[in-house]
């Protein structure tokens, strides 16, 4: 250690040439908000000069060019994706981000801890800088059937493992705000570590009772107004833009220079073809910088606002002795990186090829009994009927109530008001459970759509208009394994496999990005009106965002954590 402070102080005093600099740009200071002029000399992984000359042993001429500290993205689940951690890695640093802070909750519901390692073992491949929330609610709660179990026991011996942080979003908030003795136990063992929250539109003295348990962090405000009264109360808040929840434009009335320091931002779901036709963080600055936000404000919570809140010291700043992640923007508005630092390696191809693979995990997961049509009837009741409202760039549902057609005994589907059946299937082997119900905004007017992505159980969930294409969508998904899969009056006419827990592909990213697109095109065709069905379709069971879900159990009515 003490030969490698050495260098570092020969090269940042200018004794010594840097192992690279960076010339002819400006970087810009999160502290004062300047741009300023400089050469920025790099040894090893760490930036060891700035505001003045330097010689380098490799120099890269960047006039004209931006500096900005690489991006952290602060909540993810990298499952969602649909990607390996590998592929992630080679998908998303390009775009910036050098730092991301992942929960594995998905696959930790499938496979349980052996789905933690798995990303522990990637995180310790991966150019960008993965690090790991140990999943909280596993299962989320006790209105759904998980493939696994992961009480505090089970967590402990990974608390320690260099890329862990602390505990992943408390999902479980009334379990925590009533005491429940599994809650209270993984809370007690990470207390003073970092706990990350997971609390929509828990206000008043219930959210005093909830940030008392020593929660720090929060990614579900969905209103200007909501994220103002938790950051009065000490949170940390993560403005999120995923493929399904957008928040940004709702919260950019806080992304301010002086809420800055309380902010950070969160994909939390976001998509390779999202990510290919949008971006990533990067996405999000030039979004809030075009609609008005201070450049200053919302690259402090894209940096180092994102590495103070999660206790990141080494990054987040472009200043000597700072980790040397970098991104070369044209722009702070247009913020298109053009080439990227991670830990002072400029990220090519040829540095994605250095890192050694990773054996995938969960490749026999999808366990489901097969279902015929008569499995998705709902007998026909005179009263009405508890229907799932979708809304559009949101996972919160409204809990809506119609009387719905009779088709012989059964209650039928109604095209007219856009309603059609959802069922959700248990996948795991442990009961066979299966429940059927009715929502509304998908815009179907024909055919299946079905996904053994379904958060956060990740049972079969599947919505349409025939049942018959219903039953072969989701036996379907058991033959490839688990993926997504579109049905059109009898045929599948789209799908992708994803093995890997039933949660993740094993090809490229790329490959992933291009059949999306395809499946996305069949989806289109049974008439529905989302952007992003396919993750809209994964958010219709989880049961811990208000207001009505369906679990494999049944209909859920959030508000009341109950069944229906």
């Amino acid at each position: 250690m003490t030969h490698r402070l050495e260098t570092l102080i020969d090269q940042g005093t200018g004794r010594e040439p840097a192992d690279i600099v960076l010339k002819g740009g400006k970087f810009f200071d999160l502290v004062t908000g300047e741009l300023i002029a400089s050469d920025i000399a790099i040894c090893g992984d760490r930036i060891v000069g700035t505001c003045g000359d330097y010689v380098g042993k490799t120099e890269i001429d960047i006039s004209g060019k931006i500096v900005v500290p690489g991006f952290i993205d602060t909540h993810l689940h990298i499952e969602s994706s649909l990607v390996t951690p590998h592929e992630f890695d080679r998908c998303v640093l390009p775009y910036g981000v050098t730092t991301a802070i992942c929960d594995p909750h998905e696959i930790a519901n499938v496979i349980g801890a052996e789905g933690i390692q798995f990303f522990l073992d990637s995180s310790e491949q991966t150019i960008m800088d993965i690090r790991v929330q140990l999943s909280s609610c596993v299962p989320a709660t006790h209105l759904e059937t998980a493939g696994a179990d992961l009480p505090i026991e089970k967590l402990l011996p990974f608390r320690d493992h260099p890329k862990v942080i602390g505990l992943a979003e408390f999902m479980n908030f009334p379990g925590v705000i009533h005491k429940d003795p599994i809650c209270l136990a993984k809370l007690d063992a990470f207390y003073g570590d970092h706990i990350d929250g997971h609390a929509p539109l828990l206000s008043g003295n219930d959210l005093n009772g909830y940030l008392s348990a020593g929660i720090r962090t929060e990614h579900e405000c969905t209103t200007a107004e909501e994220a103002l009264e938790k950051i009065r109360k000490g949170m940390h808040i993560l403005v999120r833009e995923g493929s399904v929840s957008k928040d940004l434009h709702a919260l950019m009335p806080i992304l301010t220079e002086r809420l800055s320091p309380y902010l950070a931002l969160c994909t939390d779901d976001r998509n390779p073809l999202d990510i290919a036709e949008q971006g990533h963080l990067d996405y999000m600055i030039r979004t809030a910088i075009a609609a008005g936000v201070e450049p200053l404000a919302v690259y402090r919570a894209a940096s180092i606002s994102a590495a103070k809140a999660f206790g990141l010291r080494d990054r987040g700043l472009v200043a000597p002795g700072w980790r040397a992640d970098l991104v070369i923007v044209d722009s702070l508005e247009n913020c298109k990186a053009n080439m990227v630092f991670a830990a002072g390696r400029k990220v090519t191809d040829e540095l994605f090829a250095t890192r050694k693979p990773v054996a995938a995990v969960g490749l026999d997961s999808v366990k489901a009994r097969p279902v015929q049509a008569m499995h998705f009837g709902v007998p026909y009741f005179e009263s009405e009927t508890p229907v799932i409202g979708v809304m559009p760039g949101k996972i919160i549902t409204e809990h809506r109530r119609y009387r719905l057609p009779a088709s012989g005994n059964q209650t039928g589907v109604d095209l007219e008001r856009d309603i059609i059946k959802v069922a959700v299937i248990e996948r795991h082997g442990k009961n066979g459970n299966h429940a059927n119900g009715f929502v509304q905004g998908f815009g179907l007017k024909k055919g299946a759509i079905a996904s053994t992505v379904g958060h956060d159980s990740h049972n079969i969930c599947v919505v349409g208009v025939s049942e018959d294409d219903m039953a072969l969508a989701a036996n379907r998904l058991s033959e490839i394994k688990g993926g997504f899969v579109v049905v059109e009056d009898g045929k599948v006419t789209g799908e992708i496999a994803l093995p890997v827990a039933g949660l993740m592909s094993l090809e490229p990213y790329e490959w992933v990005r291009d059949t999306l697109h395809d499946l996305r095109k069949s989806a289109y065709a049974l008439g529905t009106t989302l952007e992003e069905p396919f993750l809209q379709v994964a958010f219709l069971p989880l049961p811990v965002i208000p207001h009505l879900k369906i679990s494999d159990m049944g209909m859920v009515d959030v508000d009341k954590f109950q069944l229906i």
